[in-house]
């Protein structure tokens, strides 16, 4: 047997690596399709898997994928020019629309809070790198404006403003073109030292702030506590005689404050689900959900709290009345009002809390419901179930993602991304996707879109397209990067870059985080934002669980975006 397959041996490794096997695909160089994707998919995993290696206690996560990509585009491997754009540019198309979509519902409100005073910071630090930019032109006296350009695009990491800036150049075809390489270059130079920098001036504020993060995030949740009418239970005893007889309806006008009537216990013990005419009398106890804000007016009208529980009202409550979480799965009820439900009048049931994306919010008659809202209804098990058949209630129906929105909105958000805003500048293929997916999470209903989208789905597609962008930037700029950097030119642009990065970064963060106090989290984002960085957003992401980077960044991205488009495209007009 040994002897019959010996002679097989040599021709089975012949066969296995000339027919069976086709080697030239791992070679360098190799533009192939299958090439091409097995590049992508090993800078990918390569970068994710050494981006879990903690180092001093500090991960740069998927960032890593960039350096990887960077090292393989060292060693000669490459990508189809065509194809390694669109691959970038689709994979941060992804990125910011999932990041919009995750954070539009808390995107206006932050902006009435506090956005005014991100945006302003924000712009200060606009204004802090084009005038170290400029400086740096006049003190070298021999780099051309072109390249500082796309040295501070590097640097800020705006890829929308180094497209505006060689869109700008103008003069004879082959001084464009070989000013259109060198800002290329520049920015190539700048990038890696860019993420460095955004990231190590966000440590450094932690550091000369002696910042906690816990104590930050439960900073955070206490703000959010204190400035969103959050539901609070109180069992209440009517003692007042001046509202004996008073109907619901004339409590409400009599008190001015937001609340539901989960459960009315009346002297002889027997429970019912009040109406709005329902009359209440002295003695009677009321099981009511409210802001804890107005639970002290509340009292001094009716009455003051006993000790009763959810669980004891559920011990004395009969069978027929019991409390249940409906899922809002069916897309017809997107937008409607809790009113337009007509819960007293059809079903005999009350709703005493809506639960969006985690957070629980005071039932009031005009809250507008989204797809996989949980609502909490109290009363009959009969009526219960009725109304769950007709909002859906179904988990399945959640769990299948709405693709018609995410292409609609990235259809949309290209399309505004192209117009002309003035100047002969356009929001790009990042902004355009992101305004439209900020729209679309808030006013999505109106036009019958349903934004839902679970968490899992959402991570993954914000996850997949950061890889993709990472991936095709530091394929792109690893070929001629040790070539730039290593010499005495491009080391000046190394360090003009991170001067570039660092000091306005630092100035902010200080100002921000000093002057005016604002929480960490918040901080990272803006800072993230400020400079339209989606790996240094990844960061601060995986450094918290709070969505409170995203909302930050996507507060300042839209302003931001526009003007470092303005002001590469400024700088070229006014100095190349």
């Amino acid at each position: 047997m040994g002897g019959a397959g010996g002679p097989r041996l040599p021709f089975l490794i012949q066969y296995l690596s000339m027919d069976f096997f086709d080697v030239d695909i791992l070679c360098p160089g190799n533009t192939s399709l299958a090439s091409t994707l097995m590049l992508l998919s090993f800078v990918i995993a390569a970068g994710i898997f050494i981006g879990k290696v903690k180092i001093a206690g500090i991960s740069l996560g998927v960032t890593f994928v960039l350096f990887v990509g960077i090292l393989m585009g060292h060693f000669g491997y490459t990508v189809d020019p065509e194809v390694l754009k669109f691959v970038r540019e689709f994979g941060l198309i992804l990125f910011i629309f999932a990041i919009g979509l995750q954070v539009g519902p808390a995107f206006f409100s932050s902006f009435k809070e506090g956005g005014v005073r991100l945006n302003m910071l924000a712009v200060l630090g606009i204004l802090l790198n084009v005038a170290i930019t400029v400086a740096i032109f006049f003190i070298d006296g021999t780099t051309d404006m072109s390249v500082l350009v796309g040295v501070m695009s590097g640097a800020v990491t705006n890829t929308p403003g180094l497209a505006a800036a060689q869109q700008s150049l103008s003069g004879a075809p082959e001084v464009v073109s070989e000013a259109v390489n060198r800002m290329s270059m520049g920015y190539a130079a700048a990038y890696p030292l860019g993420v460095i920098g955004i990231i190590t001036s966000m440590l450094l504020v932690k550091f000369i702030f002696r910042v906690k993060v816990d104590d930050e995030i439960k900073r955070m949740e206490k703000e959010a506590e204190d400035a969103t009418a959050k539901p609070h239970l109180a069992s209440i005893e009517v003692t007042n005689q001046l509202i004996n007889g008073k109907t619901l309806v004339q409590l409400h006008q009599i008190i001015h404050t937001e609340f539901v009537v989960s459960r009315l216990m009346q002297q002889d013990g027997t429970i019912i689900i009040p109406k709005s005419t329902t009359q209440i009398r002295v003695g009677d106890k009321l099981y009511v959900v409210m802001s804890a804000t107005d639970l002290e007016s509340f009292e001094s009208v009716v009455g003051p709290s006993v000790e009763m529980g959810d669980d004891q009202w559920d011990e004395v409550s009969p069978a027929s009345v019991v409390s249940r979480r409906i899922v809002i799965t069916r897309s017809e009820y997107n937008g409607k009002s809790l009113a337009d439900l007509r819960l007293h009048k059809g079903y005999n049931l009350n709703c005493t809390r809506v639960n969006r994306a985690g957070v629980d919010l005071l039932a009031t008659p005009g809250l507008r419901l989204q797809m996989g809202d949980r609502i909490t209804v109290v009363g009959d098990l009969n009526d219960i179930d009725r109304l769950a058949s007709k909002l859906g209630n179904s988990m399945k129906r959640l769990n299948t993602p709405n693709l018609i929105t995410i292409f609609v909105g990235i259809l949309f958000g290209i399309i505004v991304g192209s117009i002309n805003v003035g100047f002969g500048m356009k929001l790009g293929l990042a902004g355009g996707p992101l305004v439209v997916a900020i729209f679309l999470s808030r006013f999505g209903y109106k036009f019958k879109l349903v934004t839902y989208t679970s968490s899992s789905a959402s991570l993954m597609l914000r996850e997949l397209g950061i890889c993709m962008f990472l991936a095709a930037v530091g394929i792109g700029a690893g070929a001629n990067f040790a070539s730039t950097v290593f010499n005495q030119t491009g080391m000046w642009w190394v360090i003009w870059g991170f001067i570039i990065t660092f000091v306005p970064l630092m100035i902010v963060g200080c100002i921000g985080r000093g002057v005016f106090k604002i929480n960490y989290l918040t901080l990272m984002g803006m800072m993230s934002g400020g400079y339209t960085d989606p790996p240094a957003l990844a960061y601060a992401n995986n450094s918290t669980a709070s969505d409170a980077p995203a909302v930050a960044y996507s507060t300042v991205y839209p302003l931001t975006m526009f003007l470092r488009v303005v002001a590469a495209q400024a700088l070229i007009l006014c100095f190349a």
